[in-house]
């Protein structure tokens, strides 16, 4: 598992992202049971940062959490199925999954105000932004029970608590 890195806002750096990534995304190829050999490209930024790519991308000129550009596109067509499994472009390749934004701003906020240490909030949007690489989402109903679901799993086989429970971690 490789996450490759890019820090724009220092903060990120203070904070170990790229501990607390290299942990969140291999734990959740682990859990779906994918190779350890896929890639994963992420940049830690701040809001300003953050808003500007959800404008280009999604249309929404403002800060959010984290943001996802998957290299393929494995989304399952029904409701509630689990996505297509991801595969090298070539034999012997690595997984190249994405593209993972997160910004810093955003996510310290939230954690205070949902009384969460930041580093599990950060974990779990990590891996959140991994299970939109491959192919989860959470626009219809299932797939968003399914995918949260395979979110609190992950994090519980990390010893973190469900994030969905008012009394979360």
């Amino acid at each position: 598992m490789s996450v490759d890195l890019i820090i724009e806002d220092d903060r990120w750096a203070e904070a170990g992202l790229q501990v607390l990534a290299d942990r969140a995304c291999a734990a959740a190829l682990a859990h779906l049971g994918l190779p350890d050999d896929a890639e994963i490209s992420l940049l830690g930024c701040d809001d300003a940062r953050i808003a500007t790519l959800n404008a280009e991308f999604r249309d929404k000129p403002v800060p959010t959490n984290v943001l996802s550009w998957p290299s393929d596109d494995l989304a399952a067509e029904e409701d509630g199925a689990r996505p297509y499994a991801p595969e090298p472009d070539l034999p012997d390749m690595p997984l190249e999954l994405g593209d993972i934004a997160i910004a810093y701003d955003t996510c310290a906020r939230e954690a205070t105000e949902q009384g969460k240490a930041f580093a599990d909030h950060v974990t779990h949007l990590l891996v959140h932004g991994t299970l939109h690489l491959l192919g989860f989402d959470h626009i219809r109903p299932q797939d968003a029970a399914l995918m949260e679901r395979i979110e609190v799993e992950i994090l519980a086989s990390m010893g973190l608590a469900d994030p969905y429970e008012e009394d979360g971690f």
